[in-house]
């Protein structure tokens, strides 16, 4: 599949899933991205054969995104991608923290989405395009310790579902994507992982943690998972929207 002729955003472009299916839809002919992420150093350093766009700001922060919006201008696809983690009973969660996690992971999402929309539709075009939001499986499948983050993702499944009604007649494709573990640097905030990565090293805790919840036993890479959302970005997915793609090893089963 070819991105030639297209501008993709992409936020949480600077790490994990978001540098992963940038670095593809650069190499799949991209003319334009516009790579948004809160690490302006990360982000600084990018370098990919296109044209390139570097916005570092906070996806929770609307006037962010008002200032966004002249580089944005004739959007084809964008990949809402920026979250956080964060685990925490609910008797034990602070509010404070259930917050960041949702001001990340849905206001940031909803924003992102807003801006999208919009630009896909400036000065009246009628070319449409496709979005892809990174869900998870967490949303799907309750789990005890991650109410905030599952949550959220919960939350962000069905605001594209809505999205991909008011989009339709835009032609304006919306989708979700479910992974359930992903090897990126989102495990390091969750403690549990972080101190078993400390005991016997990062691989391994990833490996552990893979055969103990999921029947294949692996976690999936992000080139894996940036590979599925190209495809759910290109015209090959054209009847696709509303949709969740799972990709969890069979987690949720």
């Amino acid at each position: 599949m070819s991105f030639n002729d297209r501008t993709i955003l992409v936020t949480g472009a600077a790490s994990g899933i978001g540098l992963a299916t940038a670095r593809h839809l650069a190499a799949a002919s991209a003319t334009r991205l516009v790579l948004v992420d809160r690490d302006a150093a990360a982000l600084a350093r990018l370098t990919f054969d296109c044209t390139l766009d570097l916005l570092p700001g906070d996806v929770a922060d609307e006037s962010f995104w008002d200032s966004a919006a002249p580089f944005l201008g004739r959007l084809d696809h964008a990949v809402i991608n920026a979250g956080v983690a964060g685990a925490g009973t609910i008797a034990t969660l602070d509010f404070a923290e259930w917050r960041r996690i949702m001001a990340v992971n849905l206001d940031g999402a909803f924003l992102t989405l807003r801006a999208a929309m919009r630009a896909m539709t400036a000065s009246g075009s009628t070319r449409g395009g496709s979005i892809v939001a990174l869900a998870s499986a967490a949303g799907i499948k309750a789990e005890p310790g991650i109410a905030a983050y599952a949550a959220s993702k919960a939350a962000l499944i069905q605001l594209v579902r809505v999205a991909a009604k008011e989009g339709a007649s835009d032609r304006i494709r919306v989708n979700a994507i479910a992974p359930a573990g992903v090897e990126t640097p989102v495990w390091d905030a969750v403690p549990m992982f972080a101190d078993r990565a400390a005991a016997i090293g990062r691989d391994a805790a990833f490996a552990e943690l893979a055969a103990l919840a999921t029947p294949l036993g692996r976690y999936a890479s992000a080139d894996e998972v940036a590979r599925q959302i190209a495809f759910m970005l290109s015209d090959d997915a054209a009847l696709m929207t509303g949709s969740v793609l799972v990709v969890d090893g069979g987690y949720t089963l």
